[in-house]
């Protein structure tokens, strides 16, 4: 599969190398219901990689999302995916008494992570080393949207309507959130007014560089908005300075989660193509490998004749 575009992106992100992929690497976590596996990816040569953490969608593993996470690490990144409690290989179900805080297990997930990146590096043969962790990016899709956009420093809403606690990482310095969804309010759909309360963000206070990237398709069962509440993290949050929309993109926006995998409604290798080139030129400004990466790649696709989307810029 070749269209012009991704041809004109491959210029700009390069050339894959070979990548060294690690799972199941178990992290301490001791207050968690079952251990907090992850998988590492990462280019077999090269120093100062940066890194990128990977949250997972409601109900996916480690295992999922190689469409993104295998291009990025051949690309230079080192990349690191948990699975997270709601996965469905832990059968924890909305009765279970683990759920009601497994929004918030998730975003420890990811602070366990940093925490713990000298394990890691011992853990993966030949990366001793080779990690800069000075440059980190916090990157999910879905649920793992909202899980990233907390160490952005998005926050939520309490009941009462005040502005619940700081959650942001510091060493956290981009991110990218993926079909992540909206502000709360009277749009949500009563199930997830009641059994989601992190559907009620607070953008205000995300002030990390972010790229958004949404599908004008995306028309969420849970809320009465159409497929611009997924933009929302860009419309209200000062740190989201850039929106990839992709024009025909339901939640899978074309099959990131994996190549024919049953959820895919939308399947579009072409789609998946330029966003994991256009991801990967975000990463790789925001993350300072190479500063002109974005800013090159957003006016190719911008100029591009190929109507596969738009991307704004504050």
């Amino acid at each position: 599969m070749t269209s012009s575009i991704v041809d004109t992106l491959d210029s700009i992100v390069g050339a894959g190398a070979p990548v060294v992929s690690v799972a199941p690497i178990e992290l301490s976590a001791p207050d968690r219901p079952v251990p907090l596996d992850v998988r590492v990816s990462a280019p077999s040569a090269g120093t100062n990689l940066p890194v990128v953490v990977f949250s997972h969608g409601n109900g996916w593993n480690l295992d999922g999302y190689a469409p993104l996470t295998a291009f990025w690490a051949s690309r230079g990144f080192v990349v690191i995916q948990p699975t997270h409690l709601d996965s469905r290989r832990n059968g924890f179900g909305f009765d279970h008494p683990a759920f009601p805080t497994i929004w918030t297990e998730r975003i420890a997930d990811l602070t366990r992570i940093l925490d713990q990146l000298a394990t890691i590096e011992a853990a993966v043969p030949g990366l001793a080393g080779r990690i800069d962790r000075s440059r980190v990016a916090a990157v999910g899709h879905s649920w793992g949207g909202q899980t990233a956009q907390s160490l952005l420093g998005a926050r939520i809403f309490d009941e009462a309507g005040h502005v619940g606690e700081d959650m942001s990482d510091k060493r956290v310095t981009a991110g990218i959130l993926f079909a992540a969804t909206g502000v709360g309010g009277e749009d949500l759909h009563p199930f997830a007014q009641a059994n989601f309360p992190f559907m009620r963000p607070s953008f205000q206070e995300l002030t990390t560089p972010t790229l958004v990237v949404a599908g004008d398709h995306d028309q969420s069962k849970m809320s009465s908005r159409g497929p611009d509440w997924f933009t929302d993290a860009y419309t209200f949050s000062p740190g989201a300075t850039d929106l990839l929309t992709l024009y025909g993109a339901e939640h899978a926006l074309g099959g990131i989660v994996g190549y024919e995998v049953a959820e895919t409604t939308d399947e579009n290798p072409e789609r998946v193509a330029v966003i994991q080139r256009m991801s990967t030129a975000y990463l790789r400004t925001a993350l300072h490998v190479d500063e002109n990466s974005w800013p090159v790649a957003r006016a190719a696709f911008s100029d591009s004749t190929d109507s596969i989307g738009c991307v704004d810029s504050k």
